[in-house]
């Protein structure tokens, strides 16, 4: 056989992908190193048989090999099949024929640089120009940089999420993803069985596999440990921590849940809150009973000694069980201010008695509205008939609203929008025979006037009922306001408003009518407020002879939790001057060691022991007296400031003034005076995104 027909029955060259596509480059490039590299060619080079001498020389196309073959199959088991070509260079080489004489030469597919081919097709200068192709290399680099990605903001509800996948299929980190999004959205379960869900999972990724209610459990129950211990972690680094707790019985089941709620400022200064404990309360549900299902929570997560204050409402029960912990608490000298801001009262919840006495001057009233907004939103037809009648008086407003009746804020809503349609009830009477309950005129001028006293109320305390997590000293000055309204309508000269309002005043003088310390110094630490808010909200809150004592008082406890302070920074300093006295590289061991180690003290370090034992001691001038003496924080000091809108909180964080009075401001500004936040906890729409942990 000679050398043509061999060339003409060679094998099919193996084909180098196109210069366009870099995934050749990224696949073998990244993986062959330097030494790989020289034993192909090396192992090319040593090779000299007829067949590779050859296989430079072989450019027979694909069809005329497969018609020669077919003519001539029986050849074939006499043919030396050439070996495939091995060197990691033809990843980035392909064979050409240049000019007319169609010489054969190697050209890169990354900067076409062209090589001739030897009679031994060696690579080694394929593989020297691979090493030095400044378009490879630069492939190369883009290909195995890490891609940007667009992160959501660090304060966002997704920000703890990874957005960094491997590209391979986990099913373990599904099933954690699983679990999180039951726990999240409160979902049973059971969901994870239902055939929907897994036909969705499996057609959206195939390598899914089925989980069982009990495997999901068993997530939420590892997900739920995950979170505790991590939360663990974080409040070991917190100082001071305030609560908030409430009780919620529910309608069917009869039985009552208690929710604990933390509330702390981060090492960013950023206020949070997290759900502690939720957990069934047994009856009777007394005092001690709180108070210990409490200290319980406060012990499993190993922050006994850094409570603050404990918020709670009104009740009976609740004001025994914080007389319980208070105790407890001051036993071992955990509590500021000998616990005279431990016990605070919602705000809210005062609010909400002292609104609700003042509606129940017209609760035949309000049910009666309130039965006119349930029938006619009964059906569509009557909704239609309603509609139909308000499109006649051509009224901007388009439907009835319902209220929360143990909330004031939601009845005022209910009645206000009411109010609107007080003509198309009378003509809505007469066209629906069943409808045999609308209000009178005479209701409707009284529902006018609660409406206008409680718009004042809605204004005064926007903050206070608010559920933006307003900070402690912004609730002193609507305190203020909701007592001027009412001293303004106690002697109404209509009889109704004037009852009304001395309901309403005799609920704010049982729980306001003495100081609050804690309102009071929150809004002394609020730099547009100082002591000014003081002397101005004062003589509002409190007859003449009272004023003066009760600034007083207030004063007292600023400076007494300020003294407190300073010891606590002091012995903190104290403690870390005696560690460098001692210092890390000598330990003392024997009193022979001890010896030796002082021996080594310089003058230098015994001075700067002197100098940082004088200085720990509280300074001459009383920070406190510093800033009060600073004058109001105005916005002509900053042009920037949102003065009206101001966060007391940052303000303190930016400051580099002092030393001790931030740490006393984030605590106290810290401090929830309203347990909404735990009253949250027993609705599932305020819930949407956060992990409730179950103690």
């Amino acid at each position: 056989m000679d050398t043509s027909n061999q060339e003409q029955y060679s094998p099919i060259i193996r084909s180098v992908g196109d210069s366009a596509s870099p995934v050749n480059i990224i696949d073998k490039g990244v993986a062959v190193n330097i030494d790989e590299e020289l034993e192909f060619s090396l192992g090319d080079e040593e090779l000299g048989s007829e067949d590779e001498a050859l296989e430079g020389d072989t450019h027979a196309t694909t069809q005329t090999i497969v018609e020669e073959a077919a003519a001539d199959d029986g050849l074939d088991a006499f043919r030396k099949k050439k070996r495939q070509k091995k060197s990691v260079a033809w990843d980035d080489f392909k064979d050409v024929e240049v000019g007319h004489q169609k010489t054969l030469m190697s050209e890169c597919i990354h900067c076409h640089a062209k090589f001739k081919k030897t009679k031994t097709s060696t690579t080694s200068s394929l593989l020297r120009h691979r090493k030095s192709c400044a378009i490879r290399l630069q492939k190369l680099k883009k290909a195995t940089q890490q891609t940007k990605i667009n992160f959501p903001p660090a304060d966002s509800a997704e920000a703890s999420q990874t957005y960094l996948h491997s590209g391979t299929f986990d099913m373990a980190a599904m099933r954690e993803a699983t679990a999180e999004w039951v726990l999240m959205h409160e979902h049973p379960f059971s969901i994870v069985e239902e055939e929907g869900f897994n036909l969705m999972q499996k057609r959206g990724m195939p390598e899914w596999q089925r989980i069982n209610r009990t495997m999901n459990k068993n997530d939420c129950t590892s997900v739920y440990e995950r979170e505790k211990t991590k939360l663990k972690n974080q409040l070991k680094k917190v100082k001071k921590i305030s609560l908030t707790t409430d009780l919620w019985k529910s309608k069917n089941q009869k039985n009552e849940y208690m929710v604990v709620t933390g509330h702390w400022i981060d090492s960013n200064w950023r206020l949070q809150k997290r759900v502690l404990n939720f957990v069934h309360v047994p009856p009777p549900r007394r005092g001690i009973q709180i108070a210990d299902a409490i200290f319980k929570c406060l012990t499993d997560w190993g922050i006994e000694s850094k409570i603050y204050t404990i918020s709670v409402d009104n009740a009976s029960n609740n004001d025994s069980a914080l007389r319980c912990l208070k105790d407890t608490f001051s036993r071992n000298k955990c509590l500021l201010a000998k616990g005279k801001l431990f016990h605070v009262r919602c705000c809210a919840h005062i609010l909400n008695l002292m609104v609700q006495d003042g509606l129940s001057r017209i609760k035949e009233i309000v049910d009666t509205i309130r039965d006119s907004v349930e029938f006619i939103n009964k059906t569509d037809g009557r909704r239609l008939q309603f509609a139909e009648i308000v499109r006649q008086l051509q009224l901007p407003e388009k439907m009835l609203i319902y209220d929360c009746k143990t909330r004031w804020n939601s009845t005022y809503e209910m009645l206000t929008c009411a109010l609107k349609f007080q003509d198309v009830f009378p003509r809505y009477r007469d066209r629906e025979p069943n409808y045999d309950f609308c209000p009178t005129t005479e209701d409707w001028e009284k529902v006018s006037k609660v409406c206008n006293i409680l718009k004042t109320f809605w204004t005064a305390t926007h903050v206070i009922s608010g559920s933006d997590y307003p900070t402690a000293n912004l609730y002193l000055n609507e305190v203020c306001r909701i007592k001027v309204l009412l001293d303004s309508k106690v002697d109404d000269e209509d009889d109704f408003v004037r009852s009304m309002v001395q309901k309403m005043k005799l609920k704010f003088d049982k729980y306001w009518g003495e100081c609050n310390l804690l309102m009071s110094i929150a809004a002394i630490l609020d730099p547009r407020c100082k002591m000014r808010v003081i002397n101005y909200c004062f003589p509002l809150l409190y007859p003449p002879h009272e004023v003066q004592s009760n600034i007083g008082k207030v004063r007292q406890a600023l400076y007494d939790l300020y003294d407190e302070y300073v010891e606590i920074h002091v012995s903190g300093q104290s403690g870390s001057s005696s560690q460098l006295l001692i210092g890390s590289d000598h330990p003392t061991k024997s009193s022979s060691s001890a010896s030796s180690s002082v021996s080594h003290v310089s003058g230098m370090s015994e001075f700067l022991t002197h100098i940082a034992t004088v200085e720990s001691v509280q300074p001459v001038k009383n920070e406190l007296d510093t800033y009060f003496e600073d004058g109001l924080l105005t916005a002509a000091d900053d042009s920037t400031i949102d003065i009206v809108n101001l966060d007391a909180l940052k303000w303190w964080k930016d400051t580099t003034k002092y030393k001790i009075l931030p740490k006393m401001a984030a605590d106290i500004l810290a401090i929830p005076i309203s347990t909404v936040a735990s009253e949250a906890t027993f609705s599932a729409g305020t819930r949407i995104g956060v992990v409730s942990y179950t103690g």
